[in-house]
């Protein structure tokens, strides 16, 4: 079912749309390509794309897609500029640290292209809501980073019947592709089942090259464009991978899946669902315990513990790279991978307090502890990050 798919277009709107001086100079060479031509540009100014994330993924494809004149576009994000953004999301700057992201890019956006029709969507995307934000925009590009949002787009753009335009980035490598229900695969026939909580590393705890997606967010919007204008061949029932250290790319062939319960045969999924409930993740605050299903203590109270003179071990399970960045005073460190073959040097009548830079490695510490009979051990809630913020706010935070 894969192949040349691309949007219907009305012949007469498309005839009757028209472009300004300025913009036939602005879009010139577009204009002087065969396969663009004044129509092409034309589907470009009728297009309509919802961007979901403005971040790795959002900044590059977001520019790209104004300068390539789409007329109009939604960007969907709850987040404020961070510095720890700056190092890959271009369409933010140092004077916008603190400002939300939509504002942020939509103030760049039309510094770009003046000409381009932006909406702004400062919300998180839930079940409640997506449908009703996604189902006015003719193509849909995912740039988030975690499995619910990634679940939930490619549901909803099955249930209205839109392609979405996928990327995906990790340190050096990056996907891109196509899902599109009704012409071929959707994310669920690649993926059935999320991965269990914590398994896969995020960028934040992970890290990414800055300029990777650059890489997959300009071929996104490359996917997009070729959607619009009805030329080439889409990334449909084709995932293309790429890795920044080899400078290669692969491509996999991805298959629909008669029995998907999304785009299948007889699907069972026909409304949105729980999201964070089906990926294993719960809802939680700043101060909640019991994220990761293993003990947790907070940084006030372990403090406390280590001001009162208690006997306490601090095991730091990061990587030994990220020890010369930051680090809790007198930890003992044992990085996660090697803790298996390491776990003799601990003592298991010791009060053991792990931590990483913001909690998913050092609950799977504490479970592997729990699990070898270290029943005295506790992950230490939201780890670096919390130190930081509420013990010693001169420490470096990445």
């Amino acid at each position: 079912m894969s192949g040349k798919h691309f949007l219907e277009w009305d012949a007469a709107q498309i005839a009757s749309t028209k472009l300004s001086n300025d913009e036939i100079k602005r879009y010139s060479r577009h204009l002087i390509m065969p396969e663009v031509t004044m129509e092409g540009q034309k589907k470009l100014k009728n297009a309509s794309v919802l961007a979901i994330g403005t971040g790795g993924l959002g900044s590059p494809l977001l520019l790209y897609l104004a300068a390539a004149g789409v007329g109009r576009l939604g960007i969907v994000d709850y987040d404020v500029v961070d510095f720890s953004n700056l190092q890959r999301q271009i369409i933010h700057d140092t004077s916008k640290i603190g400002k939300s992201k939509v504002q942020s890019a939509k103030e760049r956006i039309h510094e770009v292209n003046p000409y381009v029709q932006v909406d702004t969507y400062e919300l998180a995307l839930t079940s409640e809501n997506a449908l009703d934000v996604m189902k006015n925009y003719d193509v849909i590009i995912d740039g988030t980073d975690n499995f619910p949002t990634r679940y939930l787009t490619n549901d909803a753009c099955v249930l209205l019947g839109k392609p979405n335009v996928y990327g995906s980035i990790f340190r050096f490598d990056g996907m891109v592709s196509v899902f599109w229900g009704k012409h071929g695969p959707c994310y669920r026939c690649m993926f059935p089942e999320p991965p269990p909580p914590g398994s896969v590393p995020s960028c934040a705890e992970g890290g990414v090259l800055g300029v990777l997606p650059g890489v997959i967010g300009c071929l996104q919007a490359t996917e997009t464009i070729k959607l619009i204008i009805g030329e080439g061949d889409p990334l449909i029932g084709r995932l293309l991978l790429f890795n920044a250290l080899s400078m290669k790319f692969r491509e996999v062939k991805v298959r629909k899946d008669p029995a998907c319960p999304v785009c299948g045969e007889n699907p069972t999924i026909k409304e949105l669902i729980d999201y964070k409930q089906f990926c294993g993740m719960q809802e939680y605050s700043e101060d909640d315990h019991g994220v990761y299903d293993v003990p947790e203590i907070m940084v006030t109270d372990l403090k406390g513990k280590i001001d009162r003179g208690e006997k306490v071990v601090i095991l730091d399970v990061r990587e030994p790279h990220e020890y010369e960045i930051c680090s809790i005073p007198n930890s003992v460190r044992i990085p996660l991978g090697d803790l298996p073959k390491r776990m003799h040097e601990l003592d298991s009548t010791d009060e053991i307090y792990a931590y990483c830079k913001n909690g998913p490695r050092s609950a799977q510490a504490v479970k592997m502890l729990q699990d070898a009979g270290f029943k005295k051990s506790w992950n230490i809630y939201n780890g670096i990050w919390a130190w930081a913020s509420k013990i010693d706010p001169t420490m470096p935070v990445y």
